[in-house]
């Protein structure tokens, strides 16, 4: 039986092995900004969903911003923590 990737990476969470977070960071960062795109536009979270699309642009450059002064955690260390898991699973 083929295990679903997506359970295991939702599992990965439940298990506490990885924050939502930084699930959501990984995912995010390996999908092409036309996968994100596609994403968002079909869960109507997509500028052509919302009344007024310049209100939208000026939300999502503040959630860039603020997401630049809160983030704490290089990428670096992100992608180390992701082989180290990788690595265990491929041991068990």
């Amino acid at each position: 039986m083929t295990i679903n990737s997506r359970d295991k990476a939702l599992a990965l969470i439940d298990e506490g092995l990885v924050s939502a977070d930084d699930m959501l960071v990984m995912a995010l960062k390996y999908m092409s900004t036309d996968d994100v795109e596609d994403m968002l536009d079909c869960n109507e979270l997509s500028a052509r969903f919302l009344e007024d699309e310049e209100d939208f642009e000026d939300d999502m450059d503040d959630i860039g911003q603020d997401e630049d002064d809160e983030n704490t955690q290089d990428d670096e260390d992100l992608f180390r923590d992701v082989d180290m898991m990788i690595g265990e699973d491929a041991d068990a």
